[in-house]
């Protein structure tokens, strides 16, 4: 039987290990925090996602944990609307809903579908070394692990990924991200709603969650945030009301602020027993909403790559393979649609506003439902 050690018990790292354990591979979790993560905000699983779980058998209840959205508006910065996004009537064609989550469910649904998976905290990894019969880990705290595979699912920066290429200097976006999670109702936010505003150099998204609660970010071109919520509710001063209110009902200390950053994109992703997955092995900018999607499509794939294989090290590069044109692209679009999106000068915004109200709607269809639809291309088993 083959043994995996996966680095990282994030969203990336619990699903590759859930997936694998699907397969008949033997599977030991190593996570550098104290105990897996069951804090942060909210993220979205995209039809994509939801359709690689259940393709997979992996069925956590996203819909009761979270809520499946309902509607998606483009607005202007003061709540005029943009237009609609076909999210909910493209997922019902492709058969898996999109769903908005908090991390933290989703992290316990992860952890349950694990079951008795053994789960190490409090290991930092510091290094590798491969030989011929696998690979060997060392911890911070002096621990070891030995597997045949190695999985880098160690997130932005990941210690796996730090050895296999170098050191590396982050892209970054040019601006600044807040985030924060909360209890809201509102009536410009109906059950399953997802609202973005576009403004100058900036941006905002009303996101429900389900349970009451709403996940909202907002992005500015600000060059530094002094940790205060004042700052943030002036940078959306005049927005829509239901912005302002928003921020207005969450408490300063649940507010995260953090600079908009990726890497460039790897032409790499392993050698010999080792391979990256997740943040790890594809930052990207939030545009999308695809990071914690495309992680999922990567834990699913490397598991039907490694399926039944005699060779997991061929079966590591196939993967890579078969994830790396998806996940460029996925990169890409993300940084382009945050750098469109962001418009700062005039002429700018109202390109980036007349593009979409104007687009033709199977046009519009036609890119959502590009990155909403998981590929078949992992389902052949290695010999």
């Amino acid at each position: 039987m083959t043994k995996a050690i996966v680095v990282g018990a994030g969203i990336g790292g619990l699903v590759t290990a859930v997936a694998l354990r699907r397969v008949g591979v033997e599977v030991e979790v190593y996570e550098r925090a104290s105990e897996p993560r069951v804090s942060g905000t909210g993220l979205s699983i995209m039809s994509n996602a939801v359709a690689a779980l259940r393709g997979h058998g992996i069925e956590l209840a996203l819909e009761d944990r979270g809520r499946a959205i309902e509607t998606f508006h483009l607005n202007t910065f003061d709540g005029r609307p943009i237009r609609a996004v076909p999210v909910k009537s493209i997922g019902e064609r492709l058969g898996a809903p999109s769903v908005c989550v908090h991390r933290a469910d989703l992290q316990a649904a992860l952890l349950e579908a694990a079951g008795d998976c053994p789960i190490e905290v409090g290991a930092e990894a510091t290094g590798y070394t491969a030989d011929g019969d696998g690979v060997r880990v060392d911890f911070a705290d002096g621990r070891t692990a030995r597997g045949d595979v190695l999985i880098g699912a160690d997130g932005f920066h990941s210690a796996v990924r730090g050895q296999l290429v170098g050191p590396e200097t982050p892209r970054d976006a040019g601006y600044l991200c807040w985030l924060a999670t909360v209890p809201f109702r509102h009536r410009a936010l109906p059950a399953g709603h997802v609202g973005h505003y576009w403004g100058r150099g900036s941006r905002f998204g009303l996101v429900d969650i389900g349970h009451g609660r709403v996940y909202w970010w907002g992005t500015s071109d600000v060059p530094v945030w002094d940790g205060g919520k004042e700052q943030v509710l002036r940078a959306y001063d005049g927005w829509a009301e239901e912005v302002r209110a928003a921020i207005a009902a969450t408490p300063a200390d649940a507010i995260v602020g953090l600079a908009a950053r990726d890497r460039p994109f790897l032409r790499r992703w392993g050698d010999g027993p080792v391979t990256l997955l997740g943040d790890a092995a594809h930052p990207m900018l939030t545009s999308l909403g695809q990071g914690a999607g495309m992680a999922v499509e990567d834990g699913v794939g490397l598991a039907r790559c490694l399926a039944g294989t005699a060779d997991p090290r061929r079966a590591l590069r196939r993967y890579e393979d078969e994830r790396r044109a998806r996940t460029r692209q996925v990169v890409r679009a993300s940084r382009a649609l945050s750098r469109f999106e962001q418009a700062g000068p005039p002429g700018a915004r109202l390109v980036r506003d007349t593009s979409f109200r104007w687009m033709p709607e199977p046009l519009l269809r036609r890119l959502n439902e590009s990155a909403l639809t998981f590929p078949a291309t992992t389902g052949t088993r290695n010999t």
